[in-house]
């Protein structure tokens, strides 16, 4: 079966007029000779850009989400190519209404009329996993209240299986006949990928994601995440609040609005960082399709993010790692980057620092101050790839959905402000985040954080004393096993009022180091 998928995505290729990409890249003749021939109609009238989006489409929800990260790369795509893929991110051809209504009173095991009393039959957008209705509450908690309803494709398990069985199947052939393929990890890069997807067919986890997110940023002023309404969902239907905003692509209808693109650029880099830094959780699906703008007077000019079925979470260590990281970077410390890389692991330990210092000097340094819209972090990204082919650098997978995210925040910054200089705009918010964390501030956080932890252990110290003696203590003599046992006790009683005056001393030195510097 899956070499018929293979088959099917070459002949797609064909149909749809962008064979001659793939004919570049096979080098036997008698093999161009037969794809030039094949007994298949072609479709050419079309623009280019039309024809590959239409062949992402007809190729199934993984291409589709392919083209939808193409879309925002309008410095690595040509103009015309970029805005037809945009069609991707919300104007995917709609599934059977009637399907999707008979889903929904399966779902809520009742006919649809007694829980809404409006329901509009055509969706208002339709993407590659789900498609989503508006309707109004009848009864209940809420009634009267505007709603969007998400319902999933029917039958996307099978398909998106069968594709991502043929990827695993190409990273392993680009781990063996590739020389970078085992650095590149793209078997577990495939496995990250599928987890993300399978998480995004369970609309459940798709609502819980919201909720987090919309608890992160409740009293933030920055984003405004729909409230889920738990009752009339389940795992392929969700309903939530509806979002009264503009699509941020509209760029002319904001501008017309009143809204500060400028400021809502900046505000789009601090919301990510945000999300990275401060929460460890971000919403990894920032397509211009899933970012509205409000207009309402209470909260104009605010982001509004839907679509939360793919997240990403970085551990303690990833955030610090990629918090110093950055701030080396922003200040060009590049001694600094290349240590960091070393430390964590990344690079051979045999590697000499200076050496990777100079590369990735030559790399970043003819990036700075100059304005968004003449640089990329694309290319600043291939070059570091072409610079870590060099060192070996292992490629992380639990970074992959990041590294995408900042491409996305990248693309909506380039579109609202090309002047935005990324690197001024970030650089305060991570010197300020990394005061926080190793300032008194957050020295007394992590203190009162570990205190409940210390409080539980100390009462248990005795005995855990007691326990590790008596095991590793066993002598014949039962004698000596007893005065061995009363020694332990006073030790016991000496260890804990040390650790209690020790305690008490460490909270009074940081509460007066508070005080001094608050």
């Amino acid at each position: 079966m899956r070499i018929f998928r293979l088959a099917k995505i070459f002949l797609t290729i064909y149909r749809y007029g962008l064979d001659e990409l793939v004919l570049s890249g096979i080098p036997h003749p008698s093999a161009r000779f037969v794809l030039r021939f094949l007994p298949i109609g072609r479709n050419l009238s079309a623009p280019r850009g039309e024809r590959l989006r239409l062949a992402l489409e007809s190729l199934g929800p993984i291409f589709v989400k392919f083209g939808q990260v193409l879309s925002t790369r309008r410095d690595l795509m040509p103009a015309d190519i970029a805005t037809e893929l945009a069609r991707l991110q919300d104007q995917v051809p709609p599934f059977d209404p009637d399907v999707a209504r008979a889903q929904i009173e399966r779902s809520l095991g009742r006919p649809l009329d007694e829980v809404f009393t409006e329901f509009e039959r055509d969706p208002v957008a339709s993407a590659s996993i789900a498609q989503v209705h508006f309707a109004r509450v009848r009864a209940g908690a809420h009634a009267g209240k505007d709603v969007a309803v998400k319902v999933l494709r029917p039958n996307m398990l099978n398909v998106i299986d069968s594709d991502l069985a043929l990827m695993r199947d190409l990273a392993g052939w680009v781990e063996r006949l590739w020389p970078d393929g085992k650095r590149l990890k793209p078997r577990e890069v495939v496995a990250e990928f599928d987890k993300y997807l399978h998480d995004e067919l369970d609309l459940m986890r798709e609502a819980a994601n919201a909720a987090q997110l919309r608890r992160n940023f409740l009293d933030s002023g920055l984003l405004i995440v729909p409230e889920m309404y738990w009752e009339y969902s389940s795992s392929n239907v969700l309903v939530m609040e509806r979002m009264h905003g503009v699509p941020i692509s509209q760029i002319d209808v904001l501008r017309e609005a009143g809204v500060d693109l400028k400021k809502l650029a900046r505000e789009g880099v601090e919301i990510f960082f945000t999300q990275f830094l401060r929460h460890g959780f971000f919403h990894a699906d920032m397509h211009p399709g899933n970012i509205l703008v409000s207009l309402d007077p209470a909260t104009f000019g605010r982001y509004i993010a839907l679509d939360c079925g793919i997240v990403g979470a970085l551990s303690e260590f990833d955030k610090n790692y990629l918090a110093q990281n950055f701030l080396a970077f922003f200040r060009r410390d590049y001694h600094r980057v290349a240590s960091l890389h070393l430390e964590s692991g990344w690079v051979p330990t045999d590697t000499r620092v200076e050496e990777l210092e100079g590369a990735i000097r030559a790399c970043c340094e003819p990036y700075f101050d100059r304005p968004l819209k003449e640089i990329s972090l694309g290319l600043v990204l291939m070059r570091l790839f072409q610079t870590s082919r060099r060192f070996n650098v292992e490629i992380q997978p639990q970074l992959v959905l990041l590294q995408k995210t900042l491409l996305n925040i990248e693309g909506l910054g380039r579109q609202l402000d090309p002047d935005l200089d990324l690197w001024k705009t970030a650089k305060p918010f991570l010197e300020r985040w990394m005061s926080e964390q190793i300032g008194p501030r957050g020295w007394f956080e992590r203190l009162k954080a570990e205190v409940p932890q210390w409080s539980k252990t100390l009462p248990q110290l005795p005995r855990l004393v007691h326990q590790a003696l008596a095991t590793q203590a066993r002598p014949a003599d039962d004698a000596l096993l007893l005065a061995l046992l009363q020694e332990q006790r006073r030790t016991n009683r000496l260890l804990t009022g040390a650790f209690c005056l020790l305690g008490g001393v460490i909270v009074g030195v940081m509460a007066t180091f508070l005080w001094l510097y608050s």
